[in-house]
């Protein structure tokens, strides 16, 4: 134990954010740079390495999060790197983006404010980078098996990183011009600056994985020829199907999907365009959606100069804290949160559920007409004589995802079987309907978190091994029937 006094003489201190004024101008990540290394030991100190850690049932990952904290509070930072790396591929991306289900259980976190674990992920991660300690692993011997890869977010990188390293040759395909899937173009760079990506990429490349951007299977290559060329091959493709809001007025110009309108802000980080061919600037922006991509569409918003922004979410305003009752220790809470996106201004309307868009005479949209929601029996009903309307130049539709990609003719052109919520179904190992074609991460699982992600990767690409070569060591940290401990 670290500091057996640590979680009674130290209070809860997270990162120290920049403010929001000053962020608001920039694209910068939100976080004040080396604001945590003053106050991360303390923070590791306050980890109670509880005889049944439960932060380690909390993160499907496994992580280590005991060991480290005590290697992060005694400053030995390449040991606390070597723990980090022995269950995650990229700490620096859940670090950043995941939202931290293991501090949900945390033992601390039953009466007090839990361990920040994130913030100490990161303050490991980026130490270590900065010490030269992040460096590739490079195989001693290749096993001659080939396997490719089809999507570059966190389930396919982690997959190809796995294979590469156990001496398979590995290509991954991605259907945009860069790698990185929505890490790259869906992740605002505030969030997540692109250099971190970027670091991970040369590593993987110096460890023999190759990458083809560009290409997309199922119309640019057919999954079928692609099933030729190699031994193995792991879909990775995500779970990319947006759902839509079918109201009157949704043809109006100015309505969009998120996922059309966030990369385009990210290739303007690129160097890609001077303005996003989507932007908020001078407009009254309305999010729908109340999830974290809705708050990567507000704060992306703010920085483009918008002159309001709203944010709507058809469920009711959750609780400040964790209910004992409906939502106990160690489970994932769901509670009212406020991202650095929210901190910078906006207005947040709950319990509201749009009816119909008004255009003006050019079919531009101009008006939201929205309605105050009740549940009955389950279902959301508007409540009569609440209707609205609010102003509304750009609208984005952040209202999640509803399966992977059926045009595209990958799904058909391997001849995959789904299961019944339209995800890509598989065995006990990873494997599909399809001897040698595996899947991992939202394709199969339907729309998750980074952290579970990064654990599919790992675990298909265990199941990949063992088909290749008949046994296999690599880790498997999840099932694919395992879920989120949640009420």
């Amino acid at each position: 134990m670290a500091d057996p006094k640590g979680f009674l003489n130290h209070g809860r201190e997270v990162a120290e954010s920049r403010p929001a004024e000053e962020r608001k101008r920039d694209w910068n990540e939100v976080y004040v740079p080396g604001s945590l290394l003053p106050i991360i030991s303390k923070q590791a100190g306050r980890c109670m390495d509880c005889g049944i850690p439960f932060c380690h049932n909390g993160c499907p990952l496994g992580n280590l999060i005991p060991e480290w904290n005590d290697y992060a509070y005694r400053g030995d930072w390449a040991a606390a790197s070597e723990r980090l790396h022995a269950t995650n591929n990229f700490p620096e991306f859940t670090g950043r983006l995941c939202p931290a289900p293991c501090e949900s259980a945390c033992v601390l976190g039953i009466n007090q404010p839990p361990v920040t674990i994130k913030n100490v992920e990161v303050s490991i991660i980026d130490k270590a980078w900065e010490s030269g300690d992040v460096a590739p692993r490079i195989p001693e011997r290749l096993s001659g098996k080939t396997v490719a890869v089809i999507g570059s977010g966190p389930a396919g990188l982690a997959a190809a990183q796995q294979l590469t390293r156990a001496g398979h040759t590995v290509a991954v395909y991605e259907r945009a011009d860069r790698v990185g899937g929505l890490l790259r173009y869906g992740i605002p760079e505030f969030k997540m600056e692109k250099r971190h990506i970027n670091r991970r990429i040369e590593q993987m490349r110096a460890e023999g994985t190759r990458f083809r951007t560009g290409v997309e299977i199922g119309r640019d290559l057919k999954a079928t020829d692609l099933r030729k060329r190699y031994d193995a091959v792991v879909i990775a493709a995500g779970s990319t199907t947006a759902r839509d809001l079918p109201v009157p007025g949704r043809e109006l110009k100015g309505v969009h999907q998120a996922m059309e309108y966030l990369p385009l802000a990210n290739k303007v980080q690129e160097g890609d365009y001077v303005v996003a061919p989507i932007s908020a600037e001078g407009k009254h922006v309305v999010v729908i959606g109340g999830g974290d991509t809705g708050a990567d569409c507000v704060g992306t918003a703010h920085r483009q100069g918008a002159a309001s922004v709203t944010q709507l979410e058809i469920m009711a305003r959750p609780n400040d804290e964790r209910h004992p009752v409906d939502q106990p220790w160690p489970t994932f809470p769901i509670l009212y949160k406020v991202t650095s996106a929210h901190e910078e201004g906006g207005e947040r309307i709950y319990s509201a559920s749009t009816t119909h868009f008004e255009g003006d005479e050019d079919g531009n949209v101009q008006w939201l007409h929205l309605a105050e929601v009740e549940f009955v029996d389950g279902r959301p009903a508007p409540k009569p004589g609440s209707e609205r309307r609010i102003p509304a130049q750009l609208v984005t539709l952040a209202m999640g995802f509803t399966g992977t990609d059926r045009e595209n003719g990958l799904v058909d052109q391997f001849g995959l079987e789904l299961d019944e919520r339209g995800n890509i179904a598989r065995d006990p190992d990873f494997q599909t309907n399809v001897p040698g074609v595996f899947v991992a991460g939202d394709a199969g699982r339907g729309q998750s978190l980074i952290v579970w992600a990064i654990a599919e990767g790992r675990s298909a690409a265990r199941g990949v091994d063992r088909h290749l070569m008949g046994a296999g060591d690599l880790p498997a940290p999840i099932r694919p029937t395992d879920r989120s401990l949640t009420v």
